[in-house]
């Protein structure tokens, strides 16, 4: 492996890390239910960025990961985002070409569907009751996804990174 790949893999693992410590950040209570879900949004970033690299099996580790720190039972977040991220990377190529706008719709979609999964899983298992609030960090999520992740030129050149494309060329000839 080269050290070029070795530090974009380094750098995907960072977002990723920010994202977790993201989730678990103490926020105040009159916009916690507000929250984003960051950890979800930038796994689903890379999963269409690099879906043959960072998939459901990453994921799933996120999710044991977030279960452990929320104290949540094991799995659910887990069964969630892998959910989530096999249905973003079976559809990246598609959602690669779309406008911004309608990928804040697409991941506003798979958030929902994840909240709707981790609902799904503790309503089966503690008896869960629904509530209106259920769906504020899938707002949140359609609002901030093209300002986080709108910046092509700055995670064009992270992806040219990760992948080992990525190469200075400084070419001074006297003219």
């Amino acid at each position: 492996m080269s050290l070029q790949a070795a530090n974009g893999r380094l750098v995907v693992w960072l977002t990723l890390f920010v994202g977790l410590l993201s989730q678990i950040m103490p926020l105040p209570t009159i916009v916690e239910a507000w929250r984003p879900d960051w950890l979800l949004m930038i796994l689903i970033y890379w999963s269409i960025a690099l879906p043959h690299r960072y998939n459901i099996l990453t994921a799933w580790v996120l999710g044991l990961a977030l279960d452990i720190l929320l104290g949540a039972t094991l799995g659910v977040h887990s069964l969630a985002m892998s959910l989530v991220i096999y249905i973003a990377i079976l559809h990246c190529q598609r959602l690669r070409n779309f406008p911004k706008w309608q990928q804040s719709l697409v991941v506003m979609v798979l958030i929902c569907i994840y909240h709707l999964v981790v609902y799904w899983v503790e309503f089966v298992m503690d008896g869960a009751v629904f509530h209106s609030d259920l769906f504020l960090p899938a707002i949140s999520g359609l609002v901030i996804w093209p300002w986080i992740f709108g910046f092509y030129v700055g995670f064009d050149v992270i992806i040219r990174f990760v992948n080992g494309e990525f190469s200075f060329s400084f070419n001074f000839s006297p003219s």
